[in-house]
């Protein structure tokens, strides 16, 4: 069981049975009273979105979502084919489903798929992601654009802003809750 003030962005609970998913949260204390939390929420299964605040003493129910350790393997349209790497069962979850994630995963990736009541309605990917850049615009030392960052773009096709000194053919770390840059990684 969780309080309004467990509520975090990911966080995952029941609402009359079904799954959702916080997507955005917002804590304020007026001057007298209690504090109010500010979420957005969307049903993991329909995809419908509300706004919703809440008090303090407000409690919510965990949702019973099973996650199941399976490898992206390959999309063919607008289905995505994942195997769960112990039964070597197959399943397909639609784009609409999957949302932004598809940005950071690349073949033969192990995520976790969520599953209500017997049907795959979503992954969870790890925090962090090595992507190798594919464009990249040369950055000329005495560049006076008045950025410190360039745009490029991954594999999966993701375009972020990074430091100028990213090139093509590098990997870098990016974050999957937030879709920024971490890091050059060195392999």
């Amino acid at each position: 069981m969780y309080s309004a003030s467990d509520l975090r962005k990911g966080l995952k609970i029941s609402i009359d049975g079904e799954p959702y998913i916080v997507t955005s949260f917002e804590f304020s204390k007026p001057g007298k009273g209690q504090a109010l939390y500010r979420t957005k929420m969307r049903n993991m299964i329909s995809g419908n979105a509300f706004e919703r605040t809440y008090r303090s003493n407000d409690k919510f129910e965990k949702a019973s979502l099973e996650e199941r350790t399976m490898q992206y393997l390959y999309s063919q349209g607008d289905e995505y084919h994942f195997m769960d790497t112990k039964t070597y069962e197959q399943i397909v979850i639609t784009r609409e489903k999957l949302g932004d994630n598809i940005k950071f995963m690349t073949d033969n990736m192990d995520v976790q798929v969520l599953v209500f009541s017997e049907r795959p309605i979503g992954v969870t990917l790890p925090n962090f992601v090595n992507l190798t850049v594919t464009l990249a615009n040369p950055w000329a030392k005495g560049d006076t654009s008045g950025s410190d960052t360039k745009p490029v773009t991954v594999e999966t096709g993701l375009e972020l802003q990074v430091p100028p000194f990213i090139e093509e053919g590098d990997k870098i770390q990016i974050d999957t809750r937030t879709g920024l840059y971490i890091t050059r990684v060195k392999e």
